[in-house]
Formats: C-alpha cells, sequence, structure tokens
C-alpha cells in the first residue's frame, strides 16, 4: 500500500491560506474493483469547483476522502492546517413516523443557541422553520436545512453531494444563487457534485469530470441564454447556469479501460 494522507495537525500552514485541499494520485479499491486511479485534483479557498460523472463514477468516494471520512489505497491528500468543513450528503433517510423537528435534528450532537439557528436558517431561505416537521419537508426544503446545519460549522471548505436531486429548474436556479452568495459570505471553497454532465453552476470556476479517474477539466464556456429558456424560467434563473463542453482525449471500454482517441474523435461529449 502507498498511502500517504497528510492530517491537519500534521502541516502547520496558515488557515487563511489560499489552498484547502490537494489529493495527489489518490487511487481507491474496494474488492479489488478500481473505484479511483490516479486523481489530482485541489480546491482553493473563495473557489467553486464542480465535479460531475455518472452515478458510479466515484464522485461521492473522493468527496469523503477529501473531507478525511475514507483513506485512500494509495496517493496523497493534504488539508490545511485546522481546516473547518461542512458536508452535505446525498441522500438523509428519516423516518416519516419519527417526530424530529428542524431545531433538534440541527442541534444533534451539541447545543446551539436558538438565535443562531434562526439566522443560519434565515441565510438558506427557510425564515421561521425551526418547529417544522423534518419529515415533512419537500426535497429542496430538506437540502436547505441540511446546508444550514453544515454552515454552523463555519466552514472553510464545503462539500456538497448532489445538492439539485429532485430540484426543479427553477429551484436549481435559487440554490446555485444561494451556494454563491455563501462562497462569498464565508469565503469558503466549495466542492459541488453532480451527475449532471452537461448542465452547470455558472459561478463555477473549474468543472473535472470523473469517471473513475479525471477525463477532462475545465470552464463553463457557454451561458444558457436561449430566448425561449429565458422566457421559459426567466433571467434569475438562466443566469445560474452554464454549459460545459467535454474535451476528453480517450473513450472508455465497457469494463472501465481507457483508450485513446486520435484528433478526429477526440474532444467528444456523453450522449
Amino acid at each position: 500500500m502507498n498511502l500517504h494522507t497528510q492530517s491537519n495537525d500534521m502541516v502547520g500552514r496558515s488557515q487563511d491560506q489560499a489552498t484547502l485541499v490537494t489529493a495527489t494520485g489518490v487511487a481507491m479499491s474496494y474488492a479489488g474493483r478500481q473505484a479511483l486511479s490516479g486523481v489530482d485534483l485541489e480546491v482553493n479557498r473563495g473557489e467553486i469547483v464542480t465535479l460531475i460523472g455518472l452515478n458510479g463514477s466515484g464522485k461521492s468516494t473522493l468527496a469523503r476522502i477529501l473531507l478525511g471520512l475514507l483513506q485512500p489505497t494509495a496517493g496523497q491528500v493534504w488539508r490545511a492546517a485546522r481546516l473547518r468543513h461542512g458536508y452535505v450528503p446525498q441522500t438523509l433517510s428519516i423516518d416519516p413516523a419519527m417526530p424530529l423537528t428542524v431545531r433538534r435534528f440541527m442541534t444533534l450532537g451539541g447545543k446551539v443557541a436558538d438565535d443562531l439557528l434562526a439566522a443560519t436558517l434565515a441565510e438558506v431561505g427557510l425564515s421561521g422553520r425551526l418547529g417544522a416537521q423534518v419529515a415533512e419537508l419537500s426535497g429542496g426544503e430538506l437540502h436547505r436545512v441540511m446546508l444550514a446545519r453544515a454552515l454552523l460549522r463555519r466552514p472553510d471548505f464545503l462539500v456538497l453531494d448532489e445538492p439539485m436531486s429532485g430540484v426543479d429548474v427553477a429551484g436549481q436556479g435559487q440554490l446555485y444563487q444561494l451556494i454563491a452568495a455563501i462562497r462569498d459570505t464565508y469565503n469558503c471553497g466549495v466542492l459541488l457534485i453532480s451527475h449532471d454532465l452537461h448542465v452547470v453552476m455558472a459561478a463555477t470556476d473549474r468543472v473535472i469530470c470523473l469517471n473513475h479517474h479525471i477525463c477532462c477539466t475545465g470552464r463553463p464556456d457557454a451561458i444558457v441564454d436561449d430566448p425561449e429558456f429565458r422566457a421559459l424560467f426567466g433571467a434569475a434563473v438562466a443566469d445560474q447556469l452554464a454549459l460545459y463542453h467535454h474535451h476528453h482525449d480517450h473513450a472508455h471500454q465497457p469494463d472501465g479501460g481507457v483508450v485513446p482517441l486520435d484528433g478526429d474523435h477526440a474532444g467528444h461529449g456523453h450522449d
């Protein structure tokens, strides 16, 4: 095993430095199956990195490795000293028969003053919902409550795993706007995970396409400005979305093998 994972306590750099997390040559395997191979990734303070890929491509595994929740099979992970992180998982299963208020959910694991809870809920657009039952929240509201709980940590590094799951296009635009505002308010780095291979957050600084290894990386290069789209959803939504065009130099075989493409076929997208 070639494992060299450095924790916060082992590195005495300033908490305010630009780089928050760096992965170098990270690999992960389960029962002989390669989930990640040779992944290099960096997230800096104040930037939004969108990690895209199909289901099962290793996105959530990589996020957990960056957070220190999983140890990679090989490679190095460096985290800034005294790094505070917030994590919003993709799903949360709550028994609808179990009484659990938003207040109780947000304070699991420790007491938090009601005024701070109320202020944080207001930040995510859920003022006055402390007494609401979590099981009765809509999908978008539950995402916002989980985000508010993560914000109680005042994170330097915020990981959002599929925050747009189950949210309609109008709601996505509002959530993207909220994420950008949180990035600005907390001056944190954001890793946003999505299975949408083409439409991403317009404020994204870098897009990384993952399929067990990094297939390509770049910036969103075309704002969604189709007149019919803007007429249907409005400028406030359209301005939050952008298109990402893939520029892979390889293709994937059914068994996961990588096949280099010649110049005539490079730069393909996903179907």
